[in-house]
């Protein structure tokens, strides 16, 4: 089995985390292979960097569902951007790494927090637990400030700032699980659990971990009409 892990933005640093994360979590015998989109924004932080990143990002999938299809996609950014339009290139699995985190906590707790990255985001986070029908769980959306990279700059500061306000979370706003919202938080979640004494959720090892069950499955993309290829036309 292999799983072709994205990372929307153009960070190589970043993909090289993504991918030893999702690594650390697979079955024997699945594979990971990792990239990014050699254009576009290099870290992304708004709508505007994710229109961007879109388009490279569907060219990536374009290009892996020519050249060599993988059995499962993952999209290894917090907003999960371009989910649908992927779905509708391949009828391969393709799951975004906010979707399955969200929806993992649901077997394991009651409630749960996003820990992310900057205020500006609270309407897109607000707007993925929506579509994940997991609104009346939320406890809340912890939004500390953070750029995406972070955690490759200054790790021990972002950690600090990470155990903080998870911490609140879990102490002030009932908490019962947090979700670590963003790809460049990877490889953090088991320390933050055993300290803060909840299931902390890292989304790019729910989603490697969810995308294999749907390959050992044998689920496929439903093309019976949402998720159809796009229709014949020109484009200029």
């Amino acid at each position: 089995m292999r799983i072709h892990v994205i990372n929307p933005n153009s960070s190589v640093d970043l993909t090289d985390a993504v991918a030893e994360a999702a690594r650390s979590v697979v079955s024997p015998g699945t594979t990971i292979t990792a990239v990014n989109p050699s254009k576009g924004p290099t870290v992304i932080e708004g709508s505007y960097d994710e229109v961007l990143a879109t388009y490279h990002l569907v060219e990536e999938v374009r290009r892996a569902e020519r050249e060599d299809r993988p059995d499962a996609y993952v999209i290894a950014c917090f907003g999960d951007p371009g989910l649908d339009a992927v779905r509708e290139l391949t009828d391969r699995p393709v799951v975004g790494i906010a979707e399955a985190a969200i929806q993992m906590t649901s077997f394991v707790a009651a409630s749960f927090s996003i820990v992310s990255i900057l205020p500006r985001v609270r309407k897109h986070l607000h707007e993925l637990v929506h579509r994940a029908g997991a609104t009346d769980r939320l406890a809340s959306l912890k939004l500390p400030d953070l750029g995406v990279l972070a955690f490759h700059e200054d790790e021990a500061a972002a950690f600090e700032t990470l155990r903080r306000v998870a911490g609140e979370a879990v102490r002030e706003d009932g908490a019962e699980s947090i979700v670590l919202g963003c790809a460049g938080m990877a490889g953090f979640a088991r320390q933050l659990s055993e300290e803060l004494g909840v299931p902390v959720i890292d989304a790019v090892e729910a989603a490697c971990r969810v995308a294999e069950s749907l390959v050992a499955l044998g689920y496929r993309t439903s093309k019976a009409n949402t998720y159809q290829a796009p229709t014949e036309k020109q484009y200029l």
